[in-house]
């Protein structure tokens, strides 16, 4: 998103994340559970969990509606302009979620109102550049963690 007016970056979802992000987690993530990445995408954050020897279900569907299928836990970056009403469905959910989301995000009135003092952090050890159209950007202008909930970490904070 470097190099992109504020209001540009703040209707433009299309940023997608690197398998690096999840390589990095991956030893967090329980190998024995379904995972389910609600957002599509161009469908590579499915095929890089995959990848990595997860259970993953991953389809272009809604994930505001209600699904019909069985999952342990949700992982997922999902759209930054979609924060408040994802953060209210993962509440009425109310099933573990590790999300990759801008840091000043914990700040927000709706991760508290849906989960003040249930959420652990993983902080990660480099700034996370996203994917754009195949291509890695080359910088970010902001820093993201990965908001956890039911993960059951060592830490309330965790640095990789």
């Amino acid at each position: 998103m470097a190099g992109l007016p504020f209001k540009a970056c703040a209707r433009d979802n299309e940023w997608y994340t690197p398998k690096s992000a999840f390589e990095d987690i991956a030893h967090l993530i329980p190998k024995d559970q379904i995972v389910y990445e609600p957002f599509y995408g161009d469908g590579t954050s499915g095929k890089y969990l995959t990848e990595l020897g997860f259970n993953v279900h991953h389809e272009n569907i809604d994930f505001f509606e209600p699904t019909n299928f069985d999952y342990d836990l949700i992982v997922s970056n999902p759209p930054y302009t979609s924060k408040s009403r994802t953060f209210k469905r993962l509440r009425e959910l109310d099933v573990p979620f590790m999300l990759l989301l801008p840091v000043s995000t914990v700040t927000k009135q709706f991760v508290k109102k849906y989960f003040i003092n249930q959420l652990q952090m993983v902080i990660p050890s480099k700034r996370i550049h996203f994917v754009r159209g195949g291509e890695q950007s080359k910088s970010s202008w902001f820093d993201v963690v990965w908001l956890c909930y039911k993960m059951n970490l060592e830490r309330d904070i965790t640095y990789l």
